[in-house]
């Protein structure tokens, strides 16, 4: 019985999980992401939303010639190429100095502090298409309005 329910809580940490709106705003904000870089907490939904419609398990494939030659994980779509290594993209730059798959559970503690990495390049929150396409100077209002944050 105890095996049984050591299983349990270890599949509960590893499942993936799919945020609501309003519970990814809280936490993103209980970490610090509201205001971050000048970035307001409308943006980072706005950014999960088109990434991985707030889907801790997202994985991208980014393809050139019907080759892949880069994967996004995770709610905020980390690349492969530039932040974190997957073991299968050349040339990784591993720039958060993590392994691609610490982006694929529930806890994105990681996953912030990742991004906020990302942030402070200088292309900032432009490194995400997702953001740069359906965020960037555009009303966000609606990402929280119903939030009561």
């Amino acid at each position: 019985m105890k095996i049984l329910v050591i299983l349990s809580a270890l599949l509960a940490v590893a499942s993936p999980y799919v945020y609501s709106k309003c519970e990814l705003a809280r936490t993103l904000r209980r970490n610090g992401l509201d205001g971050y870089r000048g970035y307001t907490l409308a943006d980072w939904v706005c950014l999960a939303q088109y990434e991985s419609t707030y889907d801790t398990e997202a994985i991208g494939r980014n393809r050139r010639g019907g080759v892949i030659v880069s994967s996004d994980y995770g709610i905020f779509q980390i690349n492969s190429y530039w932040w974190c290594d997957d073991h299968q993209t050349r040339n990784t730059h591993n720039g958060c100095g993590r392994n691609c798959n610490d982006f694929l559970d529930r806890d994105i503690t990681n996953d912030i502090e990742c991004a906020k990495t990302v942030v402070r390049d200088p292309q900032g929150m432009n490194a995400w298409y997702g953001w740069k396409n359906n965020c960037k100077n555009r009303d966000l209002s609606r990402f929280l309005a119903e939030c009561n944050l």
